[in-house]
């Protein structure tokens, strides 16, 4: 029975090895939930081997996918049902699998919140009930809004405060900031704590952003992941923390700006469009960065 549930969910597709993944993720891009070097690093953390498949016409590779299973590999349910839920945190991140523009194909393994890029080029997606929220480039924002946060800006560094590259600090410095502002924003633990450190050792390269620091102590942080495709930039901002006691200079306000105006910057300078996702828009704040977008399901 298992068999014949595989050759139908595979029906059309051809399995592969991890080298020629990549080489058509490198040929038609993707995000960082299907990057072949993040897939294969968190699949070897969680212990599930990964299934790589193509899809292939005249011997021509059109698309490719990574499975655990019946589901794209990186599954929140897979990990949940093997109970290794909380081992790693992309949020909910927006998939998008390396497909050629021409491409016409079917996707029978399960997947949510793919991205509206792959709305006429796999055949049979579902709307979401949810949307993702995907940053508003800086000329989308009004004047008074960039006003102002040039102004939190300015306050924050007059008082003292100061922005560090994440990627100064160690993968364990940087799990234990994020774990104790994680905790200090939200009144809990912050997912995958036993395993961070390991985590962000694993995705180093992919992180980007920084810290804000009041004196010698961090008073604010974002976890983004950022992969670079052919024709297009992906950043993921998977959660973040903030001192409360700090919250009169907005510091997490101050980060998303300073964050988010890099990556515009350094996707202009590659003169590439930038897809920075704030994850579902399930929050008011999300609204004032960002634009409401369409994901599917299969």
């Amino acid at each position: 029975m298992l068999s014949r549930l595989r050759l139908f969910r595979e029906r059309g597709w051809t399995a592969i090895d991890a080298g020629a993944y990549a080489e058509i993720w490198q040929r038609y891009g993707g995000s960082v939930a299907t990057h072949p070097q993040v897939v294969a690093r968190l699949s070897e953390l969680a212990g599930i081997p990964v299934r790589y498949l193509g899809w292939y016409e005249d011997d021509q590779p059109l698309a490719a996918i990574p499975t655990w299973g019946r589901h794209l590999a990186l599954s929140k349910e897979v990990l949940k049902r093997r109970g290794k839920r909380a081992l790693f945190d992309l949020g909910n991140a927006e998939v998008i699998l390396p497909v050629a523009p021409q491409a016409h194909i079917v996707l029978r393994h399960r997947a949510r919140y793919l991205s509206d890029l792959h709305r006429n080029r796999i055949l049979n997606l579902r709307g979401q009930p949810e949307a993702l929220a995907m940053c508003r480039a800086p000329g989308d924002l009004s004047k008074k809004f960039r006003y102002n946060q040039r102004r939190e800006l300015r306050l924050l560094e007059e008082a003292g405060g100061r922005l560090r590259p994440l990627a100064e600090l160690a993968p364990d410095e940087q799990a234990r900031i994020y774990g104790e502002l994680f905790e200090r924003r939200w009144d809990f633990e912050v997912p995958g704590k036993a395993r961070l450190a390991e985590v962000f050792g694993l995705l180093r390269e992919f992180m980007c952003g920084s810290v804000v620091w009041f004196g010698d102590k961090p008073v604010a942080i974002q976890i983004l992941y950022r992969v670079e495709s052919p024709a297009w930039i992906s950043v993921e901002y998977v959660n973040g923390g903030v001192a409360p006691e700090s919250n009169g200079f907005s510091p997490g306000s101050v980060l998303t700006f300073v964050n988010t105006q890099e990556a515009w910057a350094d996707a202009e300078a590659r003169g590439k469009p930038l897809r920075y996702s704030f994850g579902r828009a399930d929050r008011e704040y999300k609204d004032r960065w960002c634009r409401r977008v369409p994901v599917y399901q299969v």
